[in-house]
């Protein structure tokens, strides 16, 4: 499933199509996704115009002047692509491994703008999902009413030693509570722990001190989880199996993985001498350096 860095990638690429434009028309191709569409859903996006497209976690909001906001999740493999007015078409690119590459017969939701550009909705699995709600309700809908803080809006140490003080939940089930910190997924977890040097089975609740202050480790994994997700930000996200940008090419941080799906390779730290290992946790892999990341 696409993590924070591959929404925001697309919230980027769909910006300069859809801020500011009018939905002139609205095409439903079928009458749902994970979900059915809400009522009139079409008709109640024909004529608005987008005045501002946002990221919450892995969600992209789409403020209308009608008071609505849109709310829409990509699911495992779901993805827009963009047509521009010049008749150039930001088609499906490359992947990382192979996958579901946005054959048309998988676009359920045509979104011809004001502007004369037209944004598509491609989803082969149907795991996303599209919605409807008063702009005044986003913050407490029952998609983000139980929702936990933006990692990229000031996570220190401090505020994960709040969040985790008292739990004996492993370390990387607690980072992947969304209703603790939004957005976060296995890949950047792995990530961030490898670079704070975090064993993923550690207590959560030992981030923090007795009194409730942050231990060095806690701001270490704060400065860690912010640095792996600028960093794949600005590297367009990681491209696995179906996440593409909107012009179709294919994220790039993949390639600067230091821990997920390395396993049997050799620490990428100076002077570790370590391998990657996996274990499962939850049902999924975990994937760390047992040398530089040693059980607490």
């Amino acid at each position: 499933m696409p993590e924070l860095p591959e929404v925001e990638t697309v919230r980027q690429g769909l910006a300069p199509a859809m801020v500011g434009a009018r939905f002139s028309r609205v095409t439903l191709r079928r009458p749902n996704l994970r979900f059915p569409f809400p009522e009139r859903f079409a008709a109640r996006l024909e004529g608005r115009t987008v005045t501002g497209l946002a990221r919450r976690a892995k969600y992209l909001t789409a403020d209308l002047d009608s008071g609505e906001t849109l709310v829409m999740h990509l699911g495992m493999s779901g993805r827009f692509d963009v047509a521009l007015p010049d008749g150039s078409n930001r088609s499906p690119g490359d992947f990382y491994l192979e996958g579901a590459q946005g054959t048309p017969k998988h676009d359920h939701v045509v979104m011809a703008m004001s502007t004369g550009a037209t944004v598509t909705y491609n989803d082969a699995r149907r795991f996303g999902f599209m919605d409807l709600v008063p702009s005044r309700d986003l913050a407490t809908c029952r998609h983000f009413a139980k929702m936990g803080v933006e990692p990229l809006d000031g996570l220190t140490g401090a505020v994960i030693a709040g969040l985790f003080r008292h739990k004996i939940t492993p370390l990387k089930a607690a980072l992947l509570d969304q209703r603790l910190i939004a957005g976060l997924g296995n890949i950047y977890v792995c990530e961030a722990l490898h670079r704070a040097r975090l064993h993923p089975e550690t207590p959560a609740g030992a981030l923090a001190r007795p009194d409730g202050r942050p231990t060095p480790k806690a701001n270490a994994l704060a400065k860690a989880i912010v640095q792996v997700l600028e960093a794949a930000v600005k590297a367009g996200g990681s491209t696995l199996r179906d996440y593409a940008h909107t012009d179709g090419s294919a994220g790039a941080f993949q390639h600067a993985f230091r821990v997920y799906d390395r396993v049997g390779l050799a620490c990428s730290r100076p002077g570790c001498g370590g391998a990657i290992t996996r274990i499962v946790q939850a049902n999924r892999s975990t994937f760390f350096c047992a040398t530089c990341q040693p059980p607490t």
